[in-house]
Order: C-alpha cells, then sequence, then structure tokens
C-alpha cells in the first residue's frame, strides 16, 4: 500500500503538472471506485468545469481543491489504497485493463485545437480495486464526506508531533511498538514499509511493548520516523509491487532499505542477517543485533 512517502511523491507530480487545467469530461470504467456521490454521471457532472488549483495530503489521502466559476470550495479526494496510481499522460495512450476512472482536462481558457492534437486527462489504475474517489461539495466538511479523516493522528511532519506528543500516544498502549506505528489514530501515514525502517533505525524491537519504551528510546523513534519518511520522500517513494508516480515511474526507496524486503542479508550495521517475523500479520522486519529486545 502506498504510505506517507509514496503519497507525498504523487501529491508534488499533481501540482507540478495538473494546476491551471480544468476538467471538460471524464469516464468511470469502475463505479465502485466511486465512493461519493452515489452515482458516477453525478460525480462526473460535478467535476466538469471544475479547476485544479492545489493538491494537498492528509495521511495516506490526496485532496484537490477546485474552482469552478469562479467559486471555490469544491474538493475531489483520492485513496490509492493497496494498488491505486493516479496518472499524467496524453489522452491517446492506450487504456490498460486496470484503469477505473479517467478526467480528461485541458488548460483554462484554452480550446482543443489551441494545443494541438495532445489532449491530457489524469487517470486512476488500481489492480485490486480497493482505492476510492470522493467529490466533495463545498456546503460540507471534507470529514463529513471522507470519513476516515476524521480519526487520523498527527502528521509526522506537524510541528506538534513532537518526542512528547508520541511519549503521551505509546504510554497509553501495551501493544506491539511496530502494530502501534501502524495505527492511523496514533500518527498518520506510516504503513508497513516505514514502521520497519523506523523502529531500525530508532534500534527498537518491533515486539517491544509500547509503554514500555523509556525516554530515549522514544525520542530515538521520533527521529526514525522523520528519517526514514524524509529518505522516503527524497527516494520518489519505494516500489516493490506496483507504485508508480504521476509520470508513471517507480520510486527508489526500496534500493537504499536498512531492513524492509532484506531477509537474509547482512544489516548494514552490524552484518547480522536480516530477520522476518509475522506480527499482526504484517511482515516485519529486523536486525535481532542491533534491535535486540
Amino acid at each position: 500500500m502506498p504510505e506517507l512517502p509514496e503519497v507525498e511523491t504523487v501529491r508534488i507530480g499533481l501540482n507540478e503538472n495538473t494546476l491551471g487545467w480544468q476538467i471538460e469530461g471524464g469516464e468511470v470504467l469502475l463505479p465502485r471506485a466511486i465512493a461519493y456521490p452515489d452515482h458516477p454521471e453525478a460525480f462526473l457532472a460535478a467535476l466538469i468545469g471544475a479547476e485544479f488549483t492545489e493538491w494537498q495530503r492528509r495521511g495516506k489521502y490526496l485532496i484537490a481543491k477546485l474552482s469552478k466559476n469562479q467559486t471555490q470550495g469544491d474538493r475531489l479526494g483520492v485513496h490509492l489504497r493497496m494498488t491505486g496510481s493516479l496518472l499524467w499522460c496524453d489522452r491517446d495512450v492506450a487504456v490498460g485493463k486496470h484503469t477505473r476512472v479517467r478526467l480528461f482536462v485541458k488548460e483554462k481558457g484554452k480550446t482543443k485545437n489551441e494545443k494541438g492534437d495532445i489532449q491530457k486527462e489524469l487517470r486512476f489504475d488500481d489492480q485490486r480495486t480497493f482505492g476510492k474517489i470522493w467529490w466533495v461539495p463545498s456546503d460540507q466538511p471534507t470529514e463529513s464526506i471522507i470519513t476516515g479523516l476524521q480519526k487520523l493522528g498527527l502528521e509526522p511532519f506537524d510541528p506538534e508531533f513532537t518526542t512528547e506528543h508520541l511519549a503521551a500516544k505509546l504510554s497509553r498502549s501495551g501493544r506491539p511498538i511496530k502494530t502501534v506505528l501502524l495505527d492511523q489514530e496514533m500518527v498518520a501515514g506510516i504503513g508497513n514499509i516505514y514502521a520497519d525502517e523506523s523502529l531500525f533505525l530508532g534500534k527498537i524491537h518491533p515486539q517491544k511493548a509500547a509503554n514500555s519504551l523509556n525516554s530515549e528510546q522514544v525520542k530515538a523513534l521520533h527521529q526514525g520516523i522523520i528519517r526514514s519518511l524524509s529518505d522516503g520522500i527524497a527516494k520518489g517513494g519505494t516500489t516493490f509491487s506496483s507504485f508508480q508516480n504521476v509520470a508513471g515511474l517507480k520510486g527508489n526507496y526500496i534500493d537504499t532499505a536498512w531492513v524492509f524486503r532484506r531477509t537474509g542479508q547482512p544489516c548494514n550495521i552490524c552484518g547480522t542477517a536480516i530477520s522476518r517475523i509475522k506480527l499482526g500479520g504484517r511482515s516485519t522486519h529486523f536486525c535481532a543485533q542491533c534491535q535486540s529486545l
């Protein structure tokens, strides 16, 4: 599943490419990909004439601010889930078997012919079909339509996400720290990849109880979270399955990962073979020497 660095990579690409472009039509190839409104026809009708003005990220959600008829307030929400991708491409690129939604766009104020024969589109591909898209009207709070936003914890890069804040959150749970990091109510955007990486950088065993961490360990974990996510963004995210950015390019973080998907390979710090266990149903990678329990 795309995590914070992957979704942030997509957000950056969307802001670099789509702003100032206006939706002039579209096609919904998989109706259940549209979470709101109920009917694909209503979804497309609401978007036609809307211009992309800014893309934001909240946790693993993408939210576009829209302008329509000189009014602001409508939004477009996207959650990529397991295998979703948003692709910015020419309209004549062949539609793939996993394409679920197409939004046809033009530069605001230009006719089709002014840009020649090349027409652009924002395309939502999703192999496993868990991804969702919402249109949010201006008279509704975003959280009332995209209800998953209601329980998200702080963003890791929020100034309020301090060591003290993290310590207070962890003190309330006796669950394994790896499991706690995957809880989006604890901190927004971390998934399996960067939980493993953060714990390695913090030298914390994934099975250690969250409320047993001392102040130095919490500080190290906080630093590990920020570092692993920052490194992930700098590398354009992680691709080990289907993730790609808006240009269809893969992320490169997997090439420099400390422990994730490196089972049996030597730890880059001590040389111990990287271990893999199942924890809460999720594959978990760690160095038993650097992250002793």
